[in-house]
């Protein structure tokens, strides 16, 4: 190998970009005089790089589905760590759930516990409701002929929804628990107080007149409670959130919002007629003939 100097070195390193330049030059002089010849020449290098393209191409994509496949791996482990964790908690709690209900079997018969009668239920197809007189209500595609009746309790697959306060021979109204309308007797789970749950037209109902001693507690669950005997006592509604200091609400566990179906129980009689909406007045049933006094019947002549 010659040695060559640093000079030299420089010296070429210089000339390098005025080689490449006139070289750029001349094969587009060459391509622009004669375009059938640079057409092939053009082809045949292609034609050259071809297989290294492909190698480059397809190596590039080996990279990412590898890379890809380490990631899925990684998350893969990580779910299934998690899925094990949570199978485990879910066989603890099964144990505790099995031994709660033996011992509960166990009481039942002792006590000669005479068992509630199922209530009857009728599920229903939900549409939009554009009229009517609350601004929070759905139809059921269920009516008197179905069996369902005014005051049955309207359950989504997780918690309350509403009450029917409309029926028709094919279809129902029902008050949704966020309507404005609606004032339910409520229970606080965690420290048994009752409550007042009122609707006002938002997605999360306010909670009212509860004892000061026994304020919500965030995240506390609240049900249904028996007292006026419109609902039997117990039904989930939804838990305890607190959207500022001093105001708390409840967060329904049904999703109001999307409801496709919903079942109409029938529990009895309810006590309670159906609530107005604001600025609906009922009007008064017509006076009968022979309600009159009789003197007024006989001055009609």
């Amino acid at each position: 190998m010659i040695p060559v100097s640093i000079q030299i070195r420089q010296a070429l390193g210089k000339l390098v970009l005025p080689l490449l330049l006139l070289l750029s030059i001349g094969i587009i002089i060459v391509g622009q005089a004669d375009r059938k010849l640079a057409d092939r020449v053009r082809m045949v290098v292609a034609d050259g790089l071809s297989p290294f393209w492909t190698l480059v191409s397809t190596t590039q994509e080996r990279t990412v589905a590898i890379a890809t496949n380490l990631r899925e791996a990684g998350r893969l482990a990580r779910e299934n760590a998690r899925l094990k964790t949570e199978n485990e908690n879910l066989r603890r709690w099964y144990d505790v759930a099995v031994s709660l209900t033996r011992e509960n079997d166990s009481l039942k018969t002792a006590l000669h516990w005479i068992p509630e009668p199922a209530p009857a239920f009728v599920t229903g197809r939900v549409v939009a409701d554009t009229g009517g007189i609350y601004a929070r209500a759905v139809l059921l595609v269920a009516g008197t002929e179905s069996g369902v009746e005014v005051g049955n309790i309207a359950l989504a697959s997780n918690g309350l929804a509403g009450r029917v306060t409309e029926t028709g021979a094919h279809s129902a109204r029902i008050l949704l628990i966020t309507d404005i309308a609606s004032r339910l007797p409520v229970m606080l789970e965690g420290s048994h107080a009752p409550a007042i749950m009122v609707g006002d037209n938002s997605p999360m109902p306010r909670l009212m007149y509860y004892a000061q001693d026994t304020r919500p507690v965030e995240g506390e669950r609240v049900v249904t409670s028996d007292q006026a005997g419109a609902f039997p006592a117990g039904l989930p509604i939804g838990t305890v959130h607190y959207v500022s200091e001093g105001r708390p609400v409840v967060a329904p566990f049904a999703q109001l919002d999307h409801l496709n179906l919903l079942r109409v129980f029938n529990f009895g009689h309810s006590q309670v007629e159906p609530p107005d909406a604001p600025g609906h007045v009922p009007l008064a049933p017509p006076h009968k003939a022979q309600d009159l006094p009789f003197k007024n019947l006989l001055g009609q002549g």
